[in-house]
């Protein structure tokens, strides 16, 4: 469980137990467990929901719609520490830059952030909000969809992680990357699968729908920068958050 651990506290606040020494081995070995980290994280954000939405109103206490979806937008980067939402940042940056390769890395690890991440991140931001608010109106959806939002998006970083390169020749990312292999996929599938399953037709969507954006996106990145890095993994985290929530709106009025 050392690695499980170690992934936890590296990925989120959480600090069940402190772990001081870390070996880029003990990074590679928590890569399959980054599914079950999202489940830790899905069941707090699903808590918070079931407490704002159901349990408040039966006791009288209703409050704003509005308010309500920017406390739970919020949750998610401050239980990360808004490290995946960095790598959102930086990538945008980066990627969309209209740069050479090598000026792209180079502007994806400058610590500031540009006007294409700032204006990335506000726009995902709006439309994440946009997507709580519309989901309210059927929490039923809304609970298993925030708690299956973290899971599915962390087996889209381990499938970033395993199947594509490394563009760096140095990085934190890389000693993720090293030590992932396909075994750690099929842990990090079967994690996932006996999670989200239970939820159902919404939940297999998502995974589909997550699967293929991931595809398209990490196919994308290649292409221009020769590999992955420890950001694009983040913002892969970060995009397939907001995707699994739209493919459960779709699917709230598919089977409405």
């Amino acid at each position: 469980m050392r690695a499980f651990f170690i992934g936890l506290q590296f990925l989120t606040r959480l600090s069940i137990i402190r772990q001081d020494h870390w070996t880029e081995e003990d990074f590679g070995r928590s890569v399959k467990f980054f599914p079950l980290i999202g489940a830790v994280l899905g069941m707090i954000y699903a808590a918070a929901a079931y407490v704002f939405l159901i349990f408040l109103p039966s006791k009288g206490i209703i409050l704003p719609p509005h308010t309500i979806s920017a406390v739970l937008l919020i949750l998610p980067p401050l239980l990360t520490g808004g490290l995946h939402c960095d790598g959102f940042m930086d990538t945008m940056d980066g990627v969309f830059s209209g740069r050479s390769r090598e000026k792209m890395l180079e502007i994806m690890k400058d610590s500031r952030v540009g006007s294409n991440g700032v204006l990335g991140f506000v726009v995902l931001m709006i439309l994440e909000w946009g997507l709580l608010l519309d989901l309210f109106v059927e929490p039923v959806f809304l609970l298993p969809a925030f708690f299956v939002m973290p899971i599915i998006a962390r087996l889209m970083m381990t499938g970033a992680i395993a199947l594509y390169p490394y563009a760096r020749e140095e990085g934190m990312g890389k000693a993720f990357a090293k030590y992932t292999d396909a075994r750690t996929v099929v842990c990090a599938v079967v994690i996932t699968l006996l999670l989200i399953l239970p939820f159902g037709l919404p939940a297999v969507a998502a995974l589909v729908v997550s699967i293929l954006f991931t595809a398209f996106f990490a196919n994308f990145v290649t292409k221009k920068l020769g590999g992955l890095t420890g950001d694009v993994y983040g913002a892969i985290t970060t995009l397939n958050e907001g995707l699994v929530l739209l493919s459960f709106l779709v699917s709230t009025a598919v089977l409405r």
